[in-house]
């Protein structure tokens, strides 16, 4: 009985294994199709992009019914991701203008290495000159990107254990979002490359008081946390982009999911994973997601089901879902890289994709950037693109034909 019952465990786990493979196999096949599509797309596109570009500025949205692309000067915090999407697209296409394109913009936005007012040296930094850096190894990136990481570090408040996010404002004393958390990359990539320790430090702290002060008891973030800089406690908890104090703004949670999945792959502190998972377990499972898995700008948005997507935030869930399935087995794993595949093949298909010639040289469409601010709302956005590409690249690199 005992020798049976081995058996007939031994011909599940067989049976599952090669369903799985065969599943696999058939996703890695349409997945390989459309990863080469996209990039091709991508390469067409932004040739069209590289055109409307200003000398002096970086592009952040189209505005369609004026035929005009709106375009930002280099402190702005998309200002990397225009380099940065180039940049991959080049590694895919291997199109000499657009790595010629990719080397301008990093040349127009490199003073932004001493910036001190806000947070998003990562955004900016790392996302353009940490891809060029690893692409092709020219120290002087490597230096400018070790400088904007002191840049940031600057804005670390010791008595708040975090980075302040934005400078004090009508709305806010001392102000840190949960955006910060992309910018931890950054500081864990240059104390992993010789640079200062204490930025890793910097990165441990500020993502401990993140899950402390942020993290609601279903994983769900606040946008906002006010702190009292002299007396070192909160002063509320809010939003300025999202919904309500009390939602869940769709792409804070996107970047919450990465920031975290991101701090586990430098530290290895399984703290950090187990936020991630229960970010995604958030995320994947609530009722208001919808089948295509492209969020709603806000969770907990009125008007749905026709309140607007944010398909942003469903390009930077896809890429970091891409990252955590690797920290994860079995079932668990194969929930991650699905729901990925996903929001990858909604984000391809014509609902949310551009046409050839659209959208002034943009991928993704149906993006918004700020609702309650009435700001870039139904349009693409750069970063979009940018998570997009990287999710595609990771899939590629970590998936496609393992």
């Amino acid at each position: 009985m005992k020798n049976s019952f081995l058996l007939l465990l031994m011909l599940l786990a067989f049976t599952f294994n090669s369903f799985c493979y065969a599943q696999s196999t058939d996703r890695n096949t349409k997945m390989s199709k459309l990863i080469s599509e996209n990039f091709a797309l991508a390469d067409s596109q932004y040739q069209i992009m590289m055109t409307k570009v200003p000398a002096d500025q970086l592009p952040q949205t189209f505005d369609a019914k004026n035929n005009q692309l709106i375009s930002h000067e280099i402190t702005w915090w998309c200002t990397g991701f225009y380099p940065g999407s180039l940049l991959y697209i080049y590694e895919q296409t291997n199109n000499e203008k657009i790595k010629q394109e990719a080397l301008r913009a990093l040349k127009v936005i490199e003073p932004n290495q001493t910036y001190t007012g806000n947070h998003d040296l990562g955004f900016m930094m790392y996302c353009s000159f940490g891809n060029a850096y690893r692409l092709f190894k020219d120290e002087k990136y490597k230096q400018i990107i070790f400088r904007s990481a002191e840049s940031l570090a600057t804005r670390y408040k010791p008595s708040i254990k975090a980075i302040q996010s934005w400078n004090k404002n009508v709305y806010f004393d001392c102000p840190v979002i949960i955006d910060n958390m992309m910018n931890l990359e950054m500081m864990n990539w240059v104390s992993a490359q010789g640079g200062n320790p204490l930025y890793k430090e910097i990165a441990a702290i500020h993502s401990n008081t993140s899950i402390k002060e942020f993290y609601r008891p279903d994983f769900s973030s606040y946008h906002v946390v006010d702190f009292d800089v002299a007396k070192g406690t909160v002063r509320r908890k809010a939003t300025h982009q999202g919904a309500a104090n009390t939602s869940a703004w769709s792409r804070g949670q996107a970047w919450g999911l990465y920031g975290f999945t991101a701090m586990y792959r430098f530290t290895k502190n399984k703290v950090y994973l187990d936020q991630a998972k229960n970010i995604a377990q958030f995320y994947l499972d609530h009722p208001n997601l919808p089948a295509d898995k492209i969020p709603y700008w806000d969770f907990d948005a009125g008007q749905q089901p026709i309140a607007k997507r944010d398909a942003s935030a469903g390009a930077i869930t896809a890429s970091a879902l891409m990252e955590l399935a690797q920290y994860a087995t079995g079932k668990e794993k194969e929930k991650y890289i699905a729901a990925g595949v996903q929001m990858l093949e909604s984000l391809s298909s014509p609902a949310y994709r551009s046409k050839l010639g659209e959208n002034g040289g943009f991928l993704i469409k149906h993006c918004v950037g700020a609702l309650t601010l009435n700001s870039e709302i139904d349009v693409p956005l750069i970063y979009a693109d940018y998570y997009f590409l990287e999710a595609l690249k990771r899939y590629k690199d970590w998936y496609l034909n393992k």
